[in-house]
């Protein structure tokens, strides 16, 4: 708990900090593209009243189903590649080869599959976390002390408990560490990938704005992508806590 508090706090020190930085910008630049930080948090009723709440539900929809396919896919491919040493002969190169790309350059493969809807969004997603789930995966299993393996085997452990009791555990922490890394650059490819296709998602919602410039509206987006980024950070570390307590530095 002590560690969410001091998350929380570390975030309302960045947040006021920038807004003092925000504030100081629009009072030298006198532009309209810099507002007044305070019209725009006046803003926000309007903009919830005006469902900016469904915009945030589909992005979140996009980030769940692209999250749950990659841990579908990843963790068992990087357990496989860990175990097995002709899979992760196969595999490894793949991974090293795609890993770097950047994966919005696939965006207009993925449109092309999967049509201007959610499935090429969802596909985007899912190639910018699945990557870092199966190294994370792999390289956790791989960790592993095979005396580990010895004493549990010769327990008269079978291979449904080793998963169980063995590589789960050796694996979540990174998992953890690799899904929070990567779902912030999921958070900020919405961007791109809700452009085109829908008429709902926090990226759709901010390039519309852009597009009317409604500079206010678009500022609102931007805070609002931005806090349920925080938000998404925040309930990955307090799952790794309740799952992980192992893991917890002691004190």
């Amino acid at each position: 708990m002590n560690r969410l508090l001091n998350k929380c706090l570390l975030f309302l020190q960045g947040f006021l900090l920038l807004n003092v930085l925000w504030f100081l910008a629009y009072l030298l630049m006198h532009t309209t593209v810099i507002p007044d930080p305070a019209v725009i948090y006046r803003n926000f009723g309007d903009a919830f009243s005006n469902h900016i709440f469904l915009h945030i539900l589909a992005s979140l929809k996009r980030i769940a189903a692209g999250l749950g396919l990659s841990l579908a896919v990843g963790v068992p491919v990087g357990v496989l590649m860990a175990y097995s040493e002709s899979a992760n002969k196969v595999l490894y190169p793949l991974i090293y080869f795609s890993y770097p790309i950047p994966k919005t350059a696939f965006l207009p493969v993925a449109m092309i599959l999967w049509g201007m809807r959610d499935g090429s969004k969802v596909a985007i997603i899912f190639l910018i976390i699945v990557f870092q789930v199966i190294v994370a995966a792999r390289d956790s299993v791989r960790n592993i002390d095979p005396s580990v393996y010895l004493v549990t085997v010769s327990a008269g452990a079978g291979p449904a408990q080793i998963i169980r009791h063995i590589t789960l555990p050796a694996i979540l922490p990174e998992l953890f560490t690799s899904i929070r890394v990567s779902l912030g650059t999921a958070v900020s490819v919405l961007f791109f990938v809700e452009g085109y296709g829908t008429k709902y998602g926090m990226g759709y919602y901010i390039l519309d704005a852009w597009s009317r410039i409604d500079y206010i509206d678009m500022y609102t987006g931007i805070i609002v992508i931005s806090i349920v980024g925080f938000a998404l950070f925040v309930a990955i570390d307090l799952f790794s806590d309740l799952l992980c307590r192992w893991s917890r530095p002691a004190g």
